[in-house]
């Protein structure tokens, strides 16, 4: 089964709705230059609010290793993705307390990176490629080269997915989960509950034909 994790979330009656439908995990920005950025106080209470049941997920873009396991510890984020261009040394320090979601970008034309380097990891967050930018664009990742990785590695699938793209995605990489933020919003952190509907809708039928 494709788990799902909604990210992005500033705001409880998107969470709720998002954990009503189904979602495995949700995702918490401390990325200051993202729309979705939270502050740490705002996400602690957000994550007190939320059923137990449901894992939280802290997105830091290039924090040092002390800081970030800090933060999490103190609001009990279940794990960090880490979003930015963090050293394997920066990601094995933080693997060692607290667990690790890496995320990678794949673009069309660009090399795939060398997951080995990043051994303590949970899961690769495969991501779309863009310039200058640490995601949310809603580009596509490179899915061809995502499903190799599938292969042998945890993959999450984020990038540009929607209602509308997300039951082929599943087929093409097969990912352990996918990663929604744009795609289900009426604008930058602000879930619309159509589009977190028809996403999940989409996931359970992909989900049918696989698994089923």
């Amino acid at each position: 089964m494709v788990r799902v994790k909604i990210c992005g979330i500033t705001k409880l009656e998107d969470a709720k709705l998002a954990v009503e439908l189904g979602a495995h995990a949700i995702g918490l920005n401390f990325y200051t230059q993202s729309p979705r950025s939270l502050s740490p106080a705002a996400a602690a209470e957000l994550v007190d609010r939320l059923p137990a049941f449901v894992a939280t997920v802290g997105v830091f873009v290039n924090w040092e290793a002390e800081p970030l396991v800090a933060l999490c510890r103190a609001i009990h984020l279940s794990a960090a993705q880490l979003h930015g261009d963090e050293s394997p040394a920066v990601v094995e320090a933080v693997a060692a307390q607290i667990q690790i979601i890496k995320a990678v970008r794949l673009g069309h034309g660009t090399p795939p990176p060398a997951y080995a380097k990043f051994r303590s990891v949970a899961g690769f967050l495969i991501d779309s490629a863009q310039q200058g930018q640490y995601g949310g664009t809603g580009a596509t990742a490179n899915w061809h080269l995502a499903r190799i990785a599938a292969q042998s590695h945890r993959v999450i699938l984020a990038g540009g997915l929607s209602p509308e793209n997300v039951g082929e995605a599943i087929r093409v990489v097969r990912p352990f989960a996918v990663d929604v933020t744009s795609g289900v919003e009426s604008r930058p952190g602000r879930k619309d509950p159509a589009k977190l509907r028809a996403f999940f809708a989409e996931v359970a039928r992909a989900n049918r034909e696989l698994f089923t």
